[in-house]
């Protein structure tokens, strides 16, 4: 896993993007304070900049370095959940403005998982995660559904997991600061 790690990594710190395994399906991904980075994955996709991607975060560090509020909703959701949850917080800081959505929040999961949580531990710095599809293409469930077009797209694929099926998509909960709460998707 090591090597994968460097590998990605220096993929990564030169402005690259990589397909990776994540907690839950296999995702593009990039320096999230990249934001040529984070357009070359908006482009691989055929997604429009409005429709914002997630980051990926190790430790609270991480979290308070992009968060400045974070609502204690968002803890208690963070330690209770049993499975990967992504929480769209308010006002992000210190990560490409391209991932910043129009109402001034990011979507942003903690993740336990070995290689994204290393890889972010060597880059110091959050992950971007979106799913391994072409916009509006259903979320691949395995390295094999993947299209070709986003594995030559890529700079770099992971060569990890490639025969694990994924899990669903994490559930998606938004919460503003004036402690609105508004699940997305289970």
């Amino acid at each position: 896993m090591n090597d994968e790690i460097h590998k990605a990594y220096e993929i990564i710190q030169a402005g690259g993007i990589i397909l990776y395994p994540t907690d839950t399906v296999w995702g593009i991904g990039c320096d999230a304070t990249n934001a040529d980075a984070v357009a070359k994955i908006y482009a691989l996709k055929k997604r429009s900049e409005t429709q914002s991607m997630i980051v990926l975060m190790n430790g609270e560090k991480m979290i308070y370095n992009v968060f400045k509020e974070i609502p204690e909703t968002a803890w208690q959701i963070m330690d209770l959940s049993e499975k990967p949850t992504t929480l769209i917080l308010d006002n992000p800081r210190n990560v490409a403005p391209n991932l910043v959505s129009a109402d001034k929040s990011l979507g942003m999961r903690l993740v336990k998982e070995p290689f994204c949580f290393k890889l972010m531990e060597r880059m110091k710095k959050p992950l971007v995660s979106t799913s391994a599809n072409i916009s509006g293409q259903p979320t691949p469930m395995s390295f094999k559904e993947i299209s070709p077009e986003i594995i030559k797209g890529v700079d770099y694929v992971v060569n990890l997991y490639r025969d694990k099926v994924g899990g669903k998509p994490s559930t998606i909960i938004k919460l503003t600061n004036d402690s609105q709460v508004r699940i997305i998707r289970k």
